[in-house]
């Protein structure tokens, strides 16, 4: 069942309001996105071989550092403010899914991509606050390298200072994509049968929401680690989110 929701800001500012606002983004512009959708970068197959010892303590600094070959360049993630049991790792994780899943466990706050073998890659996610709650089976409908931001009419009544962030673009008033966008890096559309549920898989600008509750109700990730997530995950992936 797809839940409709209306976007709840808080903060003294604009651009304190973007962090907490996130992925809500008006249904035209998610059908004008859908266009748009880029081809899958080489799915759960091609990269099935991961090596456990990528994944240790020792290497985060590289996995979290600078990406300055993207079209726009991605900072690199200050591990101090992480908790570190929010970083990517493969675990152990049996599940009856099939392996290129996505399951999303917003309690704790974990995306797992299920793997062979009983295992899976695990991310550290933030979810969305008390009332912006989502759970159901969904697939990735559409991908956004650098995602355009929307926001809807009821987000701008409440917060009116935010259009003087926005732009005029090809689908409306929204923000373009780029460093200083609430979805980050990249956006995966999750879509129930032939509806947009208007909740994405996303990056963000705020690396200290991750292992927290504060989204508009989307799944938000480091931005290392949606692109990360992306170049795995062809459009169709089916994503559970319990």
């Amino acid at each position: 069942m797809i839940t409709s929701r209306r976007a709840l800001l808080s903060g003294a500012s604009a651009l304190a309001a973007l962090g907490l606002a996130g992925c809500n983004a008006s249904r035209n512009a998610a059908n004008v996105q859908m266009a748009a959708a880029t081809p899958a970068e080489g799915g759960f197959g091609a990269h099935a071989a991961e090596a456990e010892d990528s994944y240790t303590p020792e290497s985060f600094s590289t996995m979290y550092g600078a990406i300055k070959g993207d079209k726009f360049p991605v900072p690199a993630i200050r591990l101090s403010e992480i908790d570190p049991a929010f970083l990517r790792k493969l675990v152990d994780y049996p599940t009856s899914e099939k392996p290129g899943t996505i399951v999303v466990d917003p309690h704790h706050h974990y995306l797992y991509h299920v793997m062979d073998g009983g295992r899976a890659l695990r991310y550290g996610v933030g979810v969305g606050r008390a009332g912006f709650a989502w759970s159901g089976i969904a697939k990735i409908h559409n991908k956004q390298r650098w995602p355009d931001w929307y926001p809807p009419a009821d987000m701008f009544e409440r917060q009116p200072d935010l259009k003087k962030l926005m732009s005029h673009l090809q689908s409306g008033l929204g923000m373009p994509g780029g460093p200083n966008n609430p979805l980050g890096a990249r956006a995966m559309y999750l879509w129930q049968g032939d509806k947009d549920t208007l909740y994405r898989i996303h990056g963000t600008t705020e690396p200290r929401s991750i292992g927290k509750s504060m989204s508009s109700g989307c799944i938000r990730m480091l931005d290392q680690d949606v692109i990360h997530l992306y170049k795995r995950t062809p459009v169709g992936t089916k994503v559970v989110v319990i």
